[in-house]
């Protein structure tokens, strides 16, 4: 009888980028730096786009969920990447990574799908400027987002 490897994956172990102490603290820095611009920058956005009146018009509203794809972008890897520099143990477990992978890959559909819509936005308010504010409203807004997170979560799904 043959017996094959019935081994099965718990933890991914990372060998990391230095061992150089002096060269981790440079891209521990470095890192944080990049990870808290982006996080402050994409706040900031959303912040400003919520606050101003002047700003409540599609384009704006699109481009706040595009600044909230990106923080969730940055917050899905950044955290744990930083963490793992200066870990005694680099690893994260099968779980861990095939959940980071999927936040990764939703976000990733989602935010594809909302450069798409953001572009057919465009579209309408360059070809039919006088119909724009009625083929475009809020709520057509909402529904369209709305659509872009449920089709973004069901594409993974799918492939699941």
């Amino acid at each position: 009888m043959d017996r094959d490897n019935c081994s099965s994956v718990n933890e991914f172990i990372f060998l990391g980028i230095t061992e150089k102490t002096e060269n981790k603290v440079t891209l521990f820095t470095l890192f944080l730096l990049v990870y808290l611009i982006s996080l402050l920058a994409n706040l900031g956005m959303i912040t400003l786009i919520r606050m101003d009146p002047q700003l409540h018009t599609p384009m704006y509203f699109f481009l706040s969920h595009l600044s909230f794809c990106d923080l969730c972008y940055s917050t899905a890897t950044g955290p744990k990447m930083l963490v793992d520099l200066f870990a005694k143990n680099k690893s994260i477990s099968f779980c861990g990574c095939a959940l980071q992978f999927l936040v990764f890959c939703i976000l990733a559909d989602s935010e594809c799908l909302l450069l798409a819509v953001m572009a057919y936005d465009r579209y309408k308010a360059v070809s039919s400027p006088l119909l724009y504010v009625v083929s475009v409203s809020s709520g057509a807004c909402s529904l369209l987002v709305a659509g872009i997170y449920l089709v973004g979560n069901g594409t993974i799904w799918q492939m699941l």
